[in-house]
């Protein structure tokens, strides 16, 4: 964090956007914001519009915490804004965050790290009702929006390819099914004395883990941490460390895993990193955060003192 004049340094927390994510970023930097004034410091509510650019001139902040979820906010298009306006900011850096948002790219830099992932490839729209692009059972999703926005599971007894819907974007990813076991790890910075990867978290669903289940209580239970043979919590924990390395992340970053635990270590599959977790009460980073010493406020200041440029 760069050094100010100020007593208190004033954090300019951007939240809100126009992404599909647009509420549960609402939610995110009202948390993040009201515990950073807890931690004392001076902090002002930014919903980022077009305008973005003078309300920040105006503001002038000592740091960016960046709350945002999805398009604009997450794929390395307001980190890069902020590296041109030379405010120190939090989470990743415009590269790692635009790799992690595309689901295509990440999962090549994942492969070349030797990381396990599912196979998928890119499909037109008009392909994928056409025809079976894999065998069954596959997931057709947008391979650049975060979420679980537009999910389609195409179960193996399907009678045909599925029926999209046309305001997809045209492109999408058709990814295997990976059954088994949802499990995830947050990592907080990989530099010496950081706390690297925290812990292994495992959720629990009625069914698939979609929109409602993520950010309404009760619509998913967290067991954390995940009761797990050792040989699987460590391969996560390792796993999760590699991901933000192959990808460059900075900050705090959450892996997604599926484990078939059929299989032991080979049915464990990583699905995907996301460089601005949800950070509201229901979220899984904080979890994973106050499971190893950092309870909210604590965690929200280490992101702080974590900021900069040149991420």
């Amino acid at each position: 964090m760069g050094s100010s004049s100020r007593a208190t340094p004033k954090v300019a927390v951007l939240l809100g956007g126009s992404s599909a994510e647009r509420e549960v970023s609402l939610s995110t930097g009202r948390e993040c914001a009201a515990a950073l004034r807890g931690e004392g410091y001076d902090v002002i509510e930014v919903d980022a519009g077009r305008d973005l650019a003078m309300r920040l001139a105006e503001i002038s902040p000592d740091v960016v915490f960046n709350a945002l979820h999805g398009r604009w906010g997450e794929d390395g298009c307001v980190q890069g804004l902020l590296e041109w306006m030379r405010l120190p900011y939090t989470h990743s850096g415009v590269l790692a965050s635009a790799l992690a948002m595309d689901k295509e790219k990440s999962k090549a830099a994942y492969r070349a790290a030797g990381l396990p992932v599912a196979d998928s490839r890119l499909a037109c729209k008009d392909e994928i009702r056409a025809r079976h692009v894999m065998p069954p059972p596959y997931v057709v999703k947008p391979y650049d929006e975060g979420s679980s926005v537009g999910v389609y599971l195409v179960h193996e007894a399907a009678n045909g390819p599925p029926q999209v819907a046309d305001d997809l974007p045209e492109v999408l990813m058709v990814e295997a099914f990976i059954p088994g076991r949802e499990l995830t790890v947050s990592v907080m910075g990989v530099a010496e004395g950081d706390p690297g990867a925290l812990c292994v978290t495992e959720i629990l669903t009625d069914g698939w883990y979609d929109y409602d289940a993520k950010y309404k209580p009760g619509g998913s239970r967290h067991v954390c941490p995940a009761v797990l043979p050792d040989e699987i919590t460590e391969a996560c924990l390792d796993y999760a460390l590699r991901a933000h390395k192959a990808l460059g992340c900075r900050g705090v970053s959450r892996t997604d895993f599926r484990w078939d635990d059929s299989k032991g270590l080979a049915g464990l599959i990583l699905l995907e990193t996301n460089t601005q977790p949800g950070m509201t009460p229901t979220s899984l980073t904080p979890e994973h955060a106050q499971a190893c010493g950092y309870d909210f406020g604590k965690l929200c200041r280490w992101i702080v003192e974590d900021a900069s440029c040149n991420r």
